[in-house]
């Protein structure tokens, strides 16, 4: 029997087809004889306690010009659905909070959702990676003028970070000539209003920030580094890093074990371990990418393997 498989993700027509994670999930879940079903975050309501989606039946062709098309939109129960993937990227706004807690109820009405909607709204991408101390940098999370400047003074060479951010945007590093610390501190807290990160500085970064993807608990074999450009310290693939695909290392494979069985526990199946040498920075489970560069590089198919298992919990 034909599953019915919904995607929650941003507007399709700006997604870049050779390098997007749900577009290869899309191409998995049709080759197995799915029936696709798309929808934004503007497509969800409640009615009457039930959750609605108005989605549309979606085709996709693996090709970089006219990639898919699209169906009339209609207001459905998602609880038709069999399986529907949250895609959409951050920032985790209140509007994402608010999906959040639709597809908590839609889950209590038939769909499984993949990543488990409590799961997403919990582990914030920055402060789930503090559950795990002893894998991490010295790192600080406050609001606090004061105790940002004490860390930085500590270590001499920071990085700094809003918490709702992604592709690398915000990031600051302050080194050992303290230049501009007081106005990075004022921006990225808006005055003392928001919490950041600050984390110590990692030489490593020059041979790359790793992106480990974890399905269901379980590395895949080769992770991709993303190597800054030059003149920068950020290695995300939107700030203009390079993409290196490498097999895992042994600190990797320590790092995705002793992680892995809590992302199980969690119901995150798809997940981005986000490291640097062979300590973590992110735990990345609303959005993670890089497989498409990973299966091009390696002939694997991790979006196969992801539907996969999702399709065997039902």
């Amino acid at each position: 029997m034909s599953l019915n498989i919904g995607i929650l993700m941003d507007p399709i027509e700006g997604i870049k087809p050779y390098k997007d994670t749900s577009f290869a999930i899309l191409l998995a879940a049709q080759k197995r004889g799915a029936t696709l079903h798309y929808l934004t975050p503007a497509d969800l309501s409640l009615d009457r306690g039930i959750a609605i989606g108005r989605s549309a039946t979606l085709t996709v062709r693996d090709q970089n010009e006219d990639f898919y098309t699209l169906g009339d939109a209609s207001f459905k129960p998602l609880g038709n659905l069999d399986l529907l993937f949250i895609r959409t990227d951050p920032p985790f706004d209140s509007e994402y909070l608010y999906a959040t807690q639709i597809l908590d109820i839609a889950e209590n009405q038939g769909v499984k959702v993949i990543n488990r909607p409590s799961s997403v709204r919990d582990c914030n991408e920055k402060l789930f990676a503090t559950w795990f101390p002893d894998l991490m940098a010295p790192t600080l999370v406050s609001r606090n003028e004061d105790q940002l400047r004490a860390f930085y003074a500590d270590h001499g060479d920071v990085i700094f970070k809003p918490l709702d951010g992604m592709g690398g945007r915000g990031i600051f590093r302050i080194g050992a000539d303290g230049m501009n610390l007081g106005a990075v501190i004022e921006s990225l807290t808006d005055s003392g209003r928001h919490s950041i990160m600050v984390q110590k500085y990692l030489p490593a970064i020059v041979e790359g920030d790793k992106r480990i993807l974890m399905i269901n608990g379980e590395p895949a074999d080769h992770c991709l580094a993303r190597i800054p450009s030059q003149g920068e310290t950020r290695g995300n693939l939107a700030a203009g890093g390079r993409g290196v695909t490498q097999p895992l290392s042994d600190s990797d494979r320590a790092l995705a074990n002793t992680i892995g069985p809590h992302l199980r526990e969690r119901g995150l199946y798809l997940v981005g371990l986000d490291v640097i040498g062979d300590r973590v920075t992110e735990i990345n489970v609303t959005s993670p990418t890089c497989m498409r560069e990973i299966d091009a590089a390696t002939g694997s198919d991790l979006a196969s393997d992801l539907l996969e298992v999702v399709t065997g919990l039902l």
